[in-house]
C-alpha cells in the first residue's frame, strides 16, 4: 500500500472516531439542538470524503475495498457545496447507520 494512501486511511479512521466521540450518548434531538456538534460532525465528514477522493486519484481500484465510497464522496460534496441545505436527518443517519461499517473497513485495510 502506498504511504500516501495509508495516510488518507488514517485520516478517515481518525475522523470516524471523532464523530463517534462528538455524538456519544446523543439522540437526534440533542444533535439537532447543538449547532457546534453539527459543525464538527460535518467537518469530519468533509475530511472523510476528501480523503477518499484523494485515494481515488492515487489508485481508484483501491476504493473497491470501501463500501459505497462514491456515495461518501458525494455526501462530502453536498456538505461542502450545499452547506445551506444540509439535511440533519441524512447526516444523523450516516452517523448512526453507516459510520461503523466505514470505520471497520478502513481499520481492516490499515491492518493489512
Amino acid at each position: 500500500m502506498q504511504l500516501e494512501i495509508r495516510k488518507h486511511l488514517f485520516d478517515i479512521l481518525q475522523a470516524t472516531k471523532n464523530i463517534e466521540e462528538f455524538t456519544r450518548q446523543m439522540t437526534y434531538v440533542d444533535y439537532g439542538a447543538n449547532r457546534m456538534v453539527q459543525a464538527a460532525v460535518e467537518r469530519e465528514f468533509e475530511i472523510i470524503g476528501e480523503a477518499l477522493s484523494r485515494i481515488k486519484k492515487l489508485d481508484s481500484s483501491f476504493l473497491e475495498h470501501i463500501s459505497e465510497y462514491q456515495r461518501i464522496i458525494g455526501f462530502r460534496n453536498v456538505i461542502t457545496h450545499g452547506y445551506d441545505a444540509i439535511d440533519l436527518e441524512l447526516v444523523w443517519d450516516a452517523v448512526k447507520n453507516h459510520l461503523t461499517t466505514l470505520k471497520e473497513e478502513v481499520q481492516e485495510l490499515l491492518n493489512m
